[in-house]
């Protein structure tokens, strides 16, 4: 902050900044008193502020609402806030300006807004409440450019994705990454290693790299015999697998770019 302060004869300026363990979210009154006073001249400023922290039960809980009002003391481009709240230990506030330049961004949940992230190609998702099927819809949907996609979430969804899978539902329609080279599902309950592996949910043309644990990939490819997965593996030249180095004869059968 001292040193943007110096900046006064900046007329444009792109900040991209993640603070750990702050008492209190960055918003709108904070990056104007102060950023924005001291530097008068700005004209365009382009931001994404992530801001984690560790809450007890007596703290004030705030949402998207919240923040987003603080940000009336700007006159800058459009603002955008999310807050989750990780059971009663952690929470996070992401603040950004649109339209979001950025390539990257971080610990996206349920919670994220309908916007369009063009320009985003590396996501990481998380959260401790399920993922449902529309979830991943939508993400295909906001982040069209996606090409690296990272999925932590170990809690099962109330129904199977398998059993959505039946012949009789339909209900869902299939979700395509169009661009997406690697996928990383190492840390994830194993119904969502279905959900993208299987190519009656969704389609991965352009797929090279996988991580994923051993366990999960086999029972989803039914001890890799199964055809469901088959398409979505077929061009899959890196397979990561934590703590196991030599691949039994059956996995480069299946991963025939290997």
């Amino acid at each position: 902050v001292p040193l943007l302060r110096r900046m006064s004869h900046l007329e444009e300026r792109t900040l991209h900044v993640y603070i750990l363990n702050r008492p209190t979210f960055v918003n709108g009154i904070h990056l104007h008193k102060e950023i924005l006073i001291y530097m008068p001249r700005l004209d365009k400023l382009t931001f994404y502020i992530k801001t984690t922290n560790e809450i007890n039960g007596s703290i004030h809980r705030l949402c998207n609402d919240d923040i987003q009002r603080t940000f009336s003391y700007t006159n800058h481009r459009p603002v955008i806030s999310i807050v989750d709240y990780f059971g009663t230990y952690k929470a996070a506030c992401h603040v950004f300006s649109l339209p979001f330049p950025f390539h990257r961004l971080q610990w996206i949940t349920n919670n994220f807004p309908p916007i369009i992230f063009s320009s985003v190609t590396d996501l990481k998702l998380s959260d401790t409440v399920r993922f449902k099927p529309e979830f991943f819809i939508r993400i295909a949907r906001s982040f069209p450019s996606l090409k690296y996609l990272f999925v932590r979430n170990i809690r099962s969804p109330l129904w199977s994705f398998r059993e959505s899978s039946s012949v009789n539902d339909r209900s869902y329609s299939i979700v395509e990454y169009s661009h997406l080279i690697l996928l990383d599902i190492d840390f994830v309950n194993i119904d969502y290693v279905d959900q993208f592996l299987n190519e009656s949910k969704t389609r991965l043309p352009c797929l090279t790299e996988l991580v994923v644990q051993f366990n999960a990939l086999k029972n989803v490819r039914e001890n890799f015999t199964g055809d469901a997965t088959r398409r979505n593996c077929a061009k899959v030249k890196r397979l990561i697998i934590k703590n196991l180095i030599d691949f039994p004869k059956d996995v480069y059968r299946y991963f025939s770019s290997l």
